[in-house]
């Protein structure tokens, strides 16, 4: 079975010059079919100031207004998206962008309300917007795109077959993405971003973790050493170890073709 490499970059390297430059070289060694899906929020922030529309943020998830929606469209769909695939057809890569709309390749639903916890402790529901909960992916036509020799590029996009295009986060893109795949090839799922893993103290840059299983995860979260924005992006590499991705690695966006580096996720430790 062939292998494919599915590759999620954040938005931090996203804006970061240097190590976005580094990302690409590596993506671009990689050996083999591959994808890249990345996000944008920062830069799609700093867009919307300029045009004078104000981010409102909810645990950490943007809230996605008519406005906002505009945004994150241009900015995720058209600026980052063809500048990275720019970038790698410069780096003799036969780079395809896309959002979930094309070819319809991801669908979603728009998130219903939504209780969430509160910086006081307090739950409150919450309407996030136009943003999609994924229901699924096709990997045919993924694979179909692959087979031709094309690297796809995927922006945090999606839509509901309805005509809506549909905010969308990146990490669940990514896990959606290597699942979907996983009954064509045997899919390695690298999720890169400024740390060098998941930190077991977030103050020291080399309290790497070093493997995180189901079990490890709940204990992590229960002592509070997994918070916040770390916990989807766990939970998505679970979830993709669990739907037959045979690896699933969270790593230092610099780090992303070096064996033995960064959190290794799996079923049992």
């Amino acid at each position: 079975m062939d292998k494919v490499t599915v590759v999620k970059v954040g938005g931090a390297v996203v804006e970061d010059p240097e190590q976005l430059a580094q990302l690409l070289d590596n993506f671009a060694s990689i050996s083999g079919k591959k994808i890249l899906v990345h996000g944008g929020g920062r830069r799609a922030t700093k867009v919307a100031a300029q045009l004078g529309i104000e981010s409102h943020m909810v645990g950490g998830r943007r809230i996605t207004d008519a406005e906002m929606l505009s945004v994150v469209t241009m900015v995720y769909g058209g600026l980052v998206n063809k500048n990275l695939v720019a970038q790698l057809q410069a780096k003799g890569v036969n780079a395809l962008g896309l959002t979930g709309a094309d070819m319809d390749v991801i669908r979603s639903h728009k998130r219903p309300l939504k209780k969430v916890k509160m910086d006081d402790g307090t739950d409150q529901m919450v309407d996030f917007g136009y943003v999609g909960d994924v229901d699924y992916a096709d990997g045919d036509r993924l694979a179909q795109l692959l087979n031709s020799g094309v690297t796809p590029v995927v922006a945090p996009l999606t839509h509901d077959g309805k005509g809506n295009i549909l905010n969308t986060n990146a990490d669940t893109m990514a896990s959606t993405v290597a699942k979907a795949l996983a009954k064509h090839f045997d899919v390695s799922l690298i999720f890169s971003f400024e740390k060098k893993g998941v930190l077991s103290n977030p103050d020291d840059d080399d309290s790497v973790i070093p493997v995180i299983t189901h079990d490890s995860y709940r204990q992590y979260v229960a002592d509070g050493i997994i918070s916040g924005g770390m916990m989807p992006k766990v939970e998505n590499a679970l979830e993709a170890v669990d739907a037959g991705v045979k690896k699933v690695v969270i790593t230092l966006a610099t780090n992303i073709n070096k064996e033995d580096e960064g959190t290794m996720i799996v079923h049992s430790s």
